[in-house]
């Protein structure tokens, strides 16, 4: 600046104001070259963006989009290039073999594998053209969401080249992804057009599979579009020149540096702008009762939250949509009706529109590998909402309103923090051993860790990381990342790394290596307490050996005096504190690290008898609390014909989380035999690694019931099982090997004793090997089973297949084949059954397992012969091979078909059949039969013909709920 220092001492004072003006002048010179030198620079800069130029149609009677675009790809990389590849994820829902169609299948969603042709989208390319008008040679990858282009000539680094498309796409349905068109005539564009594939050291290329995590290169993007004219239009792009003409409206959107444009059309509007000092927002997120203008002040409040934690947002408009919400909404207690919605509108605002803020926020800044290394952005995205929590709504419950209820508040959940419910979710896959690293990619995540755990988890972590070393540095951490890397396309979690290891002032390698990269559990406990008049010597166990540091706190009368922090402990280690007051010892108190297990955290300075655990009992199941002994009691009732409706109560210690040891005592009555029935069990479940053999038990079972009127049952089974699975957590293959002893008691009616052929009571050593493949549209199981008693040795195999086929046909193969190695019975007690077990080891669940006529003798449960029909002679004491198949007529209307050989000792063999109709409400759940043809005759002619129909039914609760919960595991 040495040039506007001007010596004033060889000035004269008549030209002093002229030469201050000339300082004026020069001054703006000078801001003016330094504007042109910074907007020329960033002309240099932007010549190595890609360019996006889209002229779009929309057609609302055939629902697709006429699209010519020209596309400048720049070789932003260090490598040639002869080929380039762009994504085209509108084209994930053309067929049934997609990957989503796939994803699908494994969630056990058959929506777009029973869509209609007109419901389905897909994308058709006319032309590739190249910058000299010439068409360039392209491919579709596969049956993929991706489209190859060859280049004439090697694109080199810092070139850049021009490709001209003209394509039709086809929307989708929006009952599929919620992306396409609803029946309102609406519609929710995203990821709808071709955008460029990564290259980073090679092709980044990613199928859509529903997980909103596309993969592109930024560019600077414009789009010309046309659309219905009684349509009111939102986004995220910038909106200009918009006008109706010929009974369409036109506008033309503008995104600098930006992944894609988001659209939704809808037929009233819905969307308000609110414009803050802070950023400004589109948005129709809503709550009954919450009125505009306090949503206004809401919206600068969370407006001014976001960028003093984030920084300034770089764009004109962040949409914030109710869709957006939907995909990621807050799970728990707000899922529930809105009648009966705990908390207070405020707060269900805010936190609703904060989370949808902050996810879309971070996914238009923040651009790392949303597949890869989605857990950054979930880590900054969750602790925000932890933090603003605290900051603004500390005393709030998890169960809001309801923690005041009569009746409710003496629940553990009434009584948690509504930020406990990120231990709670992050944990809950972690005590099932279906819990999956935070880096493990989207695509390899189950449902639950995709939509919950994961997610929660790593919002935990960076809490758990701001708790040990500091607030202020990773929130500051937290901001100078995403100053330094906004809009960074080259981003990733390493640079995450770098900024929150630039701040710490303590060793945190293990927030990366431990806690984020792996699976493994935190569990510490504390031992051997020794105290003294001025200190306190303790032990800290590691019993998972994660290093991983741990909180310890001191408490007096429940109230903190005294926190520490202690790391490094790979076994064990002990520690001296000083003593204050301490009347106990707590570990994890605030419960801000996700622990596996927090039964043991906690030790008395009271002595011995003082540290065992109150009882706690409860009606219904809760929440664990870790410092009690929680015995819970629920009313139950059951059924049979010889009990009738059996009134009980069920005891159990079964917490929304998972323990390795249950116990389940039921005891009902039994008002028609004037006695109490029921069962119970104890077991311990041990978890091992991931895949492979993941898990033990050992059990100890019984149960009494009625089997014929006066005449009781009972049993005891002792029982050891071992499950496998595959190191791929979304596959829904299982394995698993039983062993087990049943004992079985029977008390007979004196006026019964003559039609029991058998000793009342025996013995059966089972053993089982079962392979099940639970895929919704190619099912598959096997088992082998074998069984010895003191009168017989027996084997039993059975192959199971089901098959959806892509026109919606369904068809059914089951093969049953069993053989007596001994067999020194008497009777048929023991022997096979053609339609319907004796069941002797009761295992099935009959509604009238003695009846022979009348309603519940019409109960089949497929099991061993698989037949029907009732015929006549149905047990089989040699031999037996059946097979039974069945295919569609129309929808759930079926035709099926029972084939097999018996033997008996002494006999020749017998064949035997049978046909009918099956109506297959819901597989194995639901299903009615109707026999038309058997070894019998003509059965839909005999008279009594209603007695021939089958049934199954299935009223167990839990068999029923784990028809919803079985998509999200």
């Amino acid at each position: 600046m040495k040039w506007l220092r001007l010596s004033m001492h060889s000035i004269k004072d008549e030209t002093s104001v002229q030469i201050f003006n000339l300082k004026i002048l020069t001054k703006k010179r000078f801001i003016q070259q330094t504007q042109i030198l910074f907007f020329f620079f960033l002309s240099l800069s932007l010549l190595g963006q890609h360019r996006n130029e889209i002229t779009a149609a929309l057609n609302d009677s055939t629902k697709q989009i006429q699209i010519s675009q020209k596309f400048t790809y720049v070789n932003n990389s260090e490598e040639g290039l002869s080929t380039l590849y762009f994504n085209d994820w509108n084209h994930a829902y053309a067929n049934r073999n997609t990957a989503l169609a796939e994803r699908f299948a494994e969630e056990f969603k058959r929506s777009l594998h029973l869509s209609k042709d007109f419901e389905r989208g897909n994308t058709t390319v006319m032309s590739v053209v190249g910058s000299d008008y010439t068409g360039l040679e392209w491919e579709r990858v596969g049956n993929r969401d991706i489209i190859k282009v060859k280049l004439k000539n090697v694109l080199k680094p810092g070139e850049s080249a021009q490709l001209f498309f003209t394509y039709t796409i086809k929307l989708p349905s929006k009952k599929f992804t919620l992306y396409g068109f609803d029946t309102n005539g609406e519609y929710y564009l995203k990821d709808w057009y071709l955008t460029p594939a990564v290259y980073d050291l090679g092709w980044k290329l990613y199928d859509n599979m529903g997980l909103d995590d596309m993969y592109t290169d930024v560019a600077d993007t414009s789009i010309e579009f046309t659309y219905p004219e009684k349509l009111f239009l939102a986004s995220n792009f910038d909106e200009s020149s918009k006008n109706t003409f010929l009974g369409a409206q036109y506008i033309v959107f503008r995104g600098t540096n930006r992944k894609g444009c988001e659209i939704i059309l809808s037929r009233l509007k819905r969307f308000t702008k609110h414009v803050t000092r802070y950023l400004t927002v589109t948005t129709d997120i809503d709550v009954n009762k919450y009125d505009e203008i306090s949503q206004g002040v809401s919206i600068n409040k969370i407006a001014r939250y976001l960028e003093k934690n984030l920084g300034r947002y770089p764009h004109n408009n962040l949409l914030v949509s109710e869709i957006d919400y939907s995909k990621t909404p807050l799970y728990g207690i707000n899922q529930l009706p809105s009648f009966i919605r705990p908390y207070e509108e405020q707060f269900q605002f805010e936190l609703k529109f904060l989370k949808t803020a902050i996810n879309s926020f971070l996914a238009e800044t923040m651009y790392l590998d949303p597949r890869g290394e989605r857990w950054v952005n979930d880590a900054i995205a969750n602790y925000l909402m932890i933090k603003y929590v605290e900051e603004n709504y500390p005393e709030q419950k998890l169960a809001g309103k309801l923690s005041k209820i009569w009746g409710f508040k003496s629940f553990h959940l009434a009584q948690m923090d509504f930020n406990e419910q990120y231990a709670l979710l992050s944990m809950f896959p972690a005590r099932r051993n279906i819990d999956q690293a935070l880096t493990t990619p989207n695509d390899s995540l189950i449902k639950f860790n995709e939509k919950i755990a994961n997610s929660y988890k790593a919002g935990l972590g960076m809490s758990y990381l701001s708790d040990y070393i500091g607030e202020r540095k990773v929130d500051s951490s937290i901001h100078g990342f995403y100053r330094t890397h906004s809009l960074d396309s080259k981003v990733n979690a390493q640079d995450f790394r770098e900024e929150l290891e630039r701040f710490a002032d303590k060793d945190i390698d293990w927030f990366f290596d431990e806690y984020v990269a792996t699976r493994k559990k935190i569990d510490f406990k504390i031992k051997k307490v020794k105290k003294t008049d001025d200190s306190i010597t303790f032990t800290i166990k590691n019993k998972r050996r994660t290093n991983v540091p741990i909180s310890l706190f001191g408490l007096q009368k429940d109230s903190v005096i005294s926190k520490y922090w202690f790391s490094d402990i790979d076994t064990s280690r002990t520690f001296t504190i000083p003593r204050n007051g301490e009347d106990r010892l707590v570990l994890n108190y605030d419960q801000k690290i996700p622990e596996f297990n927090q039964r043991d955290n906690w030790k008395t300075l009271n002595g011995f008898f003082s540290s065992n655990k109150k009882l706690k009992f409860q009606f219904f199941k809760d929440t664990e609390d870790p410092y009690f002994n929680q015995i819970f009691y629920v009313p139950v009732a059951n059924f049979n014909v010889y009990d009738g409706i059996t009134p009980g109560i069920r005891i159990y210690n079964k917490t929304f989380l998972e323990r390795p040891f249950q116990y389940d005592i039921v005891p009902t009555y039994s008002f028609l035999e004037k006695t109490v029935v029921g069962k119970a069990s104890i077991r311990y479940r041990k978890y091992h690694g991931k895949s492979g053999l993941f898990v033990s038990n050992y059990s100890f079972s019984g149960s009494t019931s009625h089997f014929q009127t006066n005449s009781r049952f009972s049993t005891l089974t002792p029982a050891i099982s071992f499950g496998w699975r595959p190191e791929d957590l979304i596959s829904n293959r299982r394995q698993r090997l039983l062993f087990r002893y049943r004992s079985v008691f029977r008390n007979i009616d004196e006026s019964l004793v003559d039609q029991i052929d058998t000793e009342p009571d025996y013995s059966v050593f089972n053993v089982r090997f079962t392979d099940v493949d639970n895929d919704i549209l190619n099912f598959a199981s096997w088992f082998l089973d074998a069984q010895h008693s003191t009168d017989f040795t027996k084997l039993a195999f059975e192959v199971e297949y089901r098959k959806l086929y892509q026109d919606n046909r369904q068809f059914n193969f089951r093969f049953y084949a069993g053989k007596f190695l001994i067999n020194d019975t008497d009777s048929d007690f023991f022997s096979f059954a053609l339609d319907r077990p004796t069941d002797y080891l009761f295992d099935l669940a009959y509604l009238g397992r003695s009846e022979d006529s009348g309603i519940y003798s019409q109960q089949i449960i497929i099991a061993e012969g698989g037949f029907k029909s009732q015929l006549e002679n149905p047990f089989v004491n040699d031999w037996i091979t059946t097979a039974n198949a069945s295919t569609s007529i129309w929808r759930w209307i079926e035709a099926y078909g029972d084939i097999g050989f018996t033997r008996n000792k002494g006999e020749n063999p017998r064949f035997v059949y049978g046909s009918g109709i099956r109506l297959n409400l819901v597989t194995d759940f639901f299903e009615l039969y109707f026999p038309v043809y058997s070894n019998r005759g003509w059965e839909i002619a005999d008279q009594n013909y209603g007695e021939r129909i089958r049934f199954i039914v299935t009223i167990s609760p839990r068999t029923l709920t784990g028809l919803f919960t079985r998509k999200w595991f």
